[in-house]
């Protein structure tokens, strides 16, 4: 049991990390109220922190880094084989989306492979 549960620690400070990782690309931009993101983020709703994050990018430009630290997060939650489970369109398929897409938009030479799923 100590195993699993120290297991389950560094899962969540590697979920935790990308999800800060994401959210410090929001930094800066002005009117943005990450309050929210940051309160799911220090009671360890890192679901919820996710899906507040894919929101706030979703309308915004923002860089393939944004997108590639919000899907390293969904691939640590393992939320994208729980979306292929769902009727509906999820925060994780949007993070897809939109790193497929930022990805096309990318010089090759810039370009960052996101890091395998784990499992």
């Amino acid at each position: 049991m100590n195993d699993d549960r120290e297991s389950l620690q560094v899962s969540w400070n590697r979920t935790r990390a990308h999800l800060a990782a994401a959210q410090d690309q929001l930094a800066g931009l002005p009117s943005l109220d990450l309050s929210t993101t940051v309160e799911f983020l220090d009671h360890n709703e890192f679901g919820l922190a996710f899906d507040c994050l894919v929101d706030l990018g979703y309308d915004l430009n923002l860089p393939l880094i944004f997108w590639q630290h919000l899907d390293r997060a969904a691939r640590e939650m393992r939320l994208y084989s729980h979306a292929l489970h769902e009727s509906h369109l999820t925060a994780a398929d949007l993070c897809r989306r939109h790193l497929a897409a930022a990805s096309e938009n990318e010089q090759p030479s810039a370009r960052v492979e996101p890091s395998a799923e784990p499992g």
